[in-house]
């Protein structure tokens, strides 16, 4: 394992796994990252992507928003679409989506158990250097984001990309 941008990644692989990293490239770089996937995958691999999305529609009212959590906790960082994702893949990569599978709602549960958990361990967060400020920051965005996800506004989708052919 090495720690390198991604950008930087040779070799050829039967299969990239890519979790919740989409979020973090940003907009602008989306065609680079799945070139970059493109161009290391070997014939016949398969790409898998779990990435947070929201509806199409709504990432491109806000593609040039400037929001609390670009601020203080994902900077540069933007939400696909589904449908960005395969216009993306379509125009600047020879992949496809084949499959997806949505789980908002495990999110939101997962969610839950976590600001569950965050709170009960307050005192050990302290602890480790973490005040009050950040606690209720962190409080907030974790309320913020099990919020979009019960209310369908956000999603987490399971998407495998490959380059087979269309089928006839």
């Amino acid at each position: 394992m090495a720690l390198q941008d991604y950008r930087a990644v040779e070799g050829e692989y039967d299969a990239v796994v890519s979790v919740e990293m989409i979020e973090a490239v940003g907009y602008e770089y989306w065609p680079i990252y799945f070139q970059t996937i493109d161009r290391v995958l070997a014939p016949g691999g398969k790409v898998a992507i779990q990435a947070i999305t929201m509806p199409h529609g709504r990432m491109l009212a806000t593609r040039n928003a400037y929001t609390w959590v670009h601020k203080y906790i994902f900077p540069g960082g933007f939400l696909p679409s589904v449908r960005a994702i395969e216009g993306v893949t379509q125009q600047h990569t020879t992949l496809r989506v084949r499959e997806r599978m949505g789980m908002g709602d495990h999110y939101a549960a997962t969610l839950r158990l976590w600001e569950e958990r965050f709170l009960s361990r307050s005192g050990e967060v302290g602890e480790l250097g973490f005040d009050a400020v950040f606690q209720r920051m962190w409080l907030f965005y974790l309320c913020y984001s099990r919020a979009g996800f019960q209310s369908g506004y956000l999603d987490v989708q399971q998407i495998v990309l490959d380059r087979r052919e269309a089928q006839l």
